[in-house]
């Protein structure tokens, strides 16, 4: 497979033009060539007017690909570039990057998608004729292509962090030390979050409390780091570097707690003393969606949750656990003798349509909560351990304990006696009241490990690994407008090239907010977030890409047809013509299309470039 074949030079096409277009097509790894002739492709456009150089290359977003590019700029071979390779999401910022490190303006670039739009929808010739197409519609743009520069906006050096749980801490420990002045808003009296209703921690065996107050100290000698408890956002509006929101407070009786006091379950309290309700109006230059995730409730009835008094969630038992007595080597929980424990995995994750009953929105919970099974296995080796003459039984579907060391665990659960079910997810586990025996529950099961054999096991208590589900910010989502996944679990851009942005510039995502994941994962996810809202922020100014609408004032009557179309408040305003904020502009073009007049382009999408792009489809 080639590397980097020159199929055309200057020498072959016509130069008489200004604009001198270089032409780059990738063969993706064999993504894109096992489908399309790439070779033929350039035959196809090399003799176009205008087309002064075609490579094709193994991987264009490679070293050697990039400097292909760079090599053509400046030896003055080109003026004009296009790239044919896979979406541009994944790559348009690698190739810009190339064209500024040639010192040309990198918006004098079009992309041509060859292999979400071709190769991996058509095979053979169809695929490259349309490949063929799609690379001359981009050229005919590229020749009509401006210089343009980015958009520059102040910045303030000024975090907010919406949520203060361990991720949240995490990331305002890491801003300030980089500089940064920091607001946390928490909407309850107490910081932690969920970690505080943990215990031991895996694989250290750390306290989750001594976690917890070990940010909680470094928090408290920060001056530049402000908590604001019993915090709701209330408004919000602005642009990436000049964000301002409000919050409104609400007072909170302490009740004999004092500040910086542990309360389990609940986390570290924060004294607050005000007492009446009161807003306050904040400007920022990002924020870090920090809102955490709940436990899944599971409803009555389900494996027996609150029809049976035996029947409780993990994180119940990890609650009651810390105040657990053994005596002769038998576990006592809540003045109940356990003499046998059963576990479920998979409870309100992993839902299959027509298996499983949906919530009353008529959603289901198709995911795997990634950090059950540990949990889960964390546990009943600890019973093991500390009342090795309580039976433990271990019902799962399939165990993902995916972490570094977490397997282990999964080891010692089985070399410590643990007795394991599985079962398929249309033969659930079947939780009953045992009348006859003397243990109040009875767990009937096919058992896959048994080829399918029927088992009965009575025990005294069950315990539900239950999943993760986002925390509900649906007031937040709707004011800030932040994209929402299927899971709905806020979205990122990329899980690979952006995994901690959203499609909102200057508003990132850290920790479960995001999806399901382990203490490790989420402070992991917080630095990245902290790290990338300094990268973003840090030079006091940030700059945006120009695709933004322009307005001919020449042309513009002033009609509002825009204003009332613009998903996006303030963006366009107009006192006598339209005037548009290009900060909070978003490029997405729906205000052209109601102009009356014409007044209205897309800066580098403009409808004379549209026209030319479909000319030349036409003409192929």
């Amino acid at each position: 497979m080639p590397s980097g074949d020159d199929i055309a030079d200057a020498s072959a096409a016509d130069t008489d033009t200004s604009e001198k277009v270089g032409v780059y097509i990738c063969h993706c790894g064999g993504n894109i060539s096992d489908h399309v002739d790439v070779e033929k492709v350039a035959e196809n456009i090399k003799n176009l007017p205008g087309v002064c150089k075609v490579h094709t290359n193994s991987f264009m977003c490679s070293d050697p690909g990039q400097e292909l590019i760079e090599k053509d700029i400046k030896s003055g071979a080109i003026n004009r570039v296009v790239v044919a390779s896979c979406a541009p999401s994944l790559h348009e910022t690698t190739f810009r990057g190339a064209i500024k490190r040639a010192e040309m303006n990198p918006y004098l670039y079009e992309h041509a998608n060859i292999r979400e739009q071709v190769s991996w929808v058509h095979d053979g010739d169809p695929a490259t004729s349309k490949a063929s197409v799609l690379v001359e519609a981009a050229i005919e743009k590229a020749k009509g292509l401006e210089p343009l520069d980015p958009i520059r906006v102040e910045a303030k050096r000024h975090v907010t962090i919406v949520g203060g749980g361990i991720a949240g801490m995490r990331a305002s420990i890491d801003l300030v030390k980089q500089g940064f002045s920091v607001a946390i808003i928490e909407k309850s009296p107490f910081i932690g979050g969920q970690a505080a209703k943990l215990d031991q921690l895996h694989p250290s065996l750390e306290s989750a409390k001594d976690l917890i107050y070990e940010l909680f100290t470094a928090i408290s000698k920060e001056e530049s780091i402000e908590i604001h408890t019993n915090a709701e956002m209330s408004s919000f509006n602005g642009y990436i570097g000049n964000f301002e929101y409000t919050i409104t407070k609400t007072p909170f009786e302490a009740g004999g707690k004092s500040h910086g006091q542990f309360v389990e379950g609940l986390g570290v309290f924060i004294k607050d003393t005000q007492k009446e309700s009161t807003e306050i109006s904040i400007k920022t230059g990002a924020i870090i969606m920090a809102t955490g995730f709940d436990t899944y409730t599971p409803a009555k009835g389900e494996f027996g949750f609150n029809d049976l008094e035996g029947v409780t969630t993990l994180q119940q038992f990890i609650l009651d656990y810390k105040h657990a007595e053994t005596k002769d080597g038998i576990l006592y929980l809540n003045n109940r003798k356990i003499n046998r424990i059963a576990f479920i995995h998979c409870v309100g994750s992993r839902q299959i349509p027509g298996i499983h009953k949906p919530a009353e929105d008529g959603s289901l919970n198709e995911y795997c909560s990634r950090t059950c099974c540990t949990a889960t296995l964390q546990a009943a080796g600890r019973i093991k351990r500390t009342c090795p003459n309580t039976d433990v039984f271990d019902y799962y579907r399939d165990i993902r304990t995916y972490g570094r060391f977490q397997e282990d665990i999964y080891d010692d659960a089985s070399e410590k006696g643990i007795l394991f079910f599985r079962y398929e997810p249309d033969s659930q586990p079947e939780i009953t009241a045992n009348t006859d025996g003397r243990f109040p529950i009875n767990i009937k099961v096919k058992d896959v490990l048994t080829f399918n054999e029927e088992l009965e096991t009575d025990v005294d208590l069950v315990v539900l690994a239950t999943g993760m589900v986002p925390n509900t910010i649906t007031s937040m989502v709707e004011m800030m407008k932040l994209p929402v996944g299927a899971d709905k679990f806020l979205q990122e851009v990329h899980p690979k090239l952006r995994p901690v942005e959203v499609a909102n510039t200057g508003i990132l995502l850290a920790g479960t907010c995001q999806a399901p994941m382990d203490i490790t994962e989420a402070c992991a996810a917080a630095q990245a977030a902290s790290v990338k809202t300094a990268a973003l922020l840090g030079k006091g100014f940030v700059e945006l890409d120009p695709f933004v609408a322009q307005v001919n004032p020449d042309l513009c009557k002033g009609h509002g047809e825009c204003i009332k179309v613009c998903p996006v408040n303030n963006a366009i305003t107009i006192e006598t013509t339209a005037e548009v904020n290009p900060a909070l502009c978003t490029g997405c073009g729906i205000c052209t299309a109601v102009c009356p007049e014409n007044a209205i382009d897309v800066k580098g999408w403009s409808l004379k470039e549209y026209v030319k792009m479909v000319d030349a489809i036409l003409a192929a």
